[in-house]
């Protein structure tokens, strides 16, 4: 219920009930707020954002899924599955961006969780390098893993990413963490 509250309500109901008080007015409101459907619809990738526990996770594995189920049922060449890929990053960037800005405003948070196309970037952005390695199951699996490793861990200069402005704040940081996931994968692909 606390997220539908401005901090300045908190803070006066707070300090109301600090001094026995009560507040004039109620300090809640039950109106939904304004969302622009299109942007949430982006942002939290079709809802995979509202999974819980972990809503990061599930966004990536929504893309995941999506990736595996292209490459499987529609059996493209590897380079048409690669076309697809980079058309998707390219399209959940450039919509990504944009959607992020607007739900983190309307939501009044500054990086929320719910946000995942930045993820559904990140880790298709990872899943290219398949195109270098094996197309199975495994280098799919590795991919997601190593995505969400390089995700939460964020090592320099990931982190530094998030100081950027708005969506793209939220957007580059994950774009980074799946290139670096991406060079791990290509460099264990080398190596095993």
């Amino acid at each position: 219920m606390s997220d539908n509250l401005s901090p300045e309500a908190i803070a006066r109901a707070q300090a109301l009930a600090a001094k026995g008080g009560w507040p004039d007015a109620p300090t809640c409101s039950f109106r939904a707020r304004k969302k622009t459907l299109w942007a949430w619809t982006v942002a939290t990738f079709f809802g995979a954002g509202f999974g819980k526990p972990g809503p990061g996770t599930w966004g990536s594995v929504a893309a995941t899924l999506i990736y595996a189920a292209v490459a499987t049922f529609a059996h493209p060449s590897p380079s048409q599955l690669l076309s697809l890929t980079i058309a998707g990053i390219c399209l959940s960037i450039a919509l990504g961006v944009p959607a992020a800005t607007i739900a983190a405003r309307e939501s009044g948070k500054k990086d929320p969780g719910f946000v995942v196309i930045d993820e559904v970037a990140g880790v298709w952005i990872t899943l290219t390098t398949i195109y270098f390695a094996r197309p199975d199951w495994q280098h799919i699996l590795a991919a997601l893993i190593l995505f969400r490793i390089f995700d939460i861990w964020k090592p320099f200069p990931i982190r530094n990413l998030e100081k950027l402005p708005e969506g793209w704040g939220i957007v580059f940081d994950d774009v980074a963490a799946g290139l670096y996931a991406g060079a791990v994968l290509l460099l264990i692909n080398h190596w095993i």
